[in-house]
């Protein structure tokens, strides 16, 4: 009796621990870095693909009305409208992903295309919009700065809790299998 409350227990431990994961990744703004740097980050990512709607005065992300948290909005839109690749979010390394939501103030981040919306901005300061090209002379595009040395690591992480998840139940079949027996 005594195994199998420790394998209820380790199947309750397990789902708890799955339930709070979560496989978004969004993409922010450094803030260790001067605003002056951001700002060209932000015009450039509201200038070539971003919604940046949501970071206009009266937008439901507007507060709080920083460099920092306009920068980290507009990047993140850019990336999600371009399907979360990795080189959407290098900006010439201003910005980096993270896998906790950043949403807070009442403004909601989109954690995908979809919810990034799929519109075209209506006039451009960038490149080729939605791409990954830098505006000339600018160098801030996405692909200027070709590290994506970090983004791996979210599907590293991904694939090992997966693998981790099917060793467990693999020993809780083998665990059950020997309670059962007499």
């Amino acid at each position: 009796m005594e195994d199998a409350l420790r394998l209820i227990l380790l199947a309750v431990v397990m789902a708890a621990a799955l339930a709070g994961r979560s496989d978004g990744a969004w993409c922010i703004c450094r803030q260790d870095l001067p605003d002056s740097t951001l700002q060209k980050t932000l015009d450039y990512a509201c200038g070539d693909g971003a919604d940046c709607k949501p970071i206009q005065q009266n937008g439901a992300c507007f507060s709080p009305d920083t460099v920092k948290a306009h920068c980290s909005y507009a990047v993140n839109s850019f990336y999600q409208r371009n399907n979360q690749n990795s080189q959407a979010c290098v900006f010439s390394g201003t910005a980096t992903l993270v896998t906790t939501d950043p949403s807070s103030y009442g403004c909601q981040y989109p954690a995908s295309a979809s919810a990034a919306g799929t519109s075209t901005p209506t006039s451009g300061t960038g490149g080729t919009s939605g791409m990954y090209g830098p505006p000339s002379g600018v160098g801030l595009g996405p692909s200027a700065f070709n590290d994506n040395s970090g983004a791996s690591i979210l599907l590293v992480a991904g694939v090992a809790m997966w693998m981790l998840v099917i060793a467990c139940c693999s020993l809780m079949a083998l665990n059950f299998r020997g309670v059962a027996r007499p």
